[in-house]
């Protein structure tokens, strides 16, 4: 962000990102946001979020059907999504970088990064059946 205007309302979004791990939508960090700056836009939000997300500050998790969510947490980790409640979870597991070695075999391109989602039902939902 060296050649960027500092924005204190972009500051804020990344530090109250960075104090949640329950990877918010934007319309969530917007709910919250609004309490420190009331005459905050949506549109500010998903502007500032998707600049943060470009910059490599943060990561935007695509869900699938539902809406983007973000995190904080740019180190590799891979998710778990809920397809009951849509929640988004860090896994806690060994590592599978041998994923990457075994998608470069037979790739001329060059793979940068990869994330994985692992999809079902959370332990809530499960326990509600």
């Amino acid at each position: 962000m060296s050649n960027l205007k500092y924005s204190r309302q972009r500051e804020s979004i990344k530090n109250q990102l960075m104090q949640r791990n329950d990877h918010p939508t934007a319309d969530m960090i917007y709910t919250d946001i609004r309490k420190e700056y009331p005459n905050i836009s949506l549109g500010t939000v998903y502007r500032n979020l998707a600049l943060l997300s470009d910059l490599g500050e943060i990561k935007r998790l695509a869900t699938g059907d539902g809406p983007d969510r973000f995190d904080a947490d740019t180190s590799p980790h891979n998710h778990f999504i809920c397809r009951k409640c849509h929640a988004v979870l860090d896994m806690d597991m060994d590592d599978i970088s041998e994923i990457k070695e075994q998608a470069e075999r037979n790739f001329e391109g060059l793979i940068e990064s990869y994330s994985v989602n692992f999809y079902g039902v959370c332990g809530k939902c499960r326990q509600k059946f």
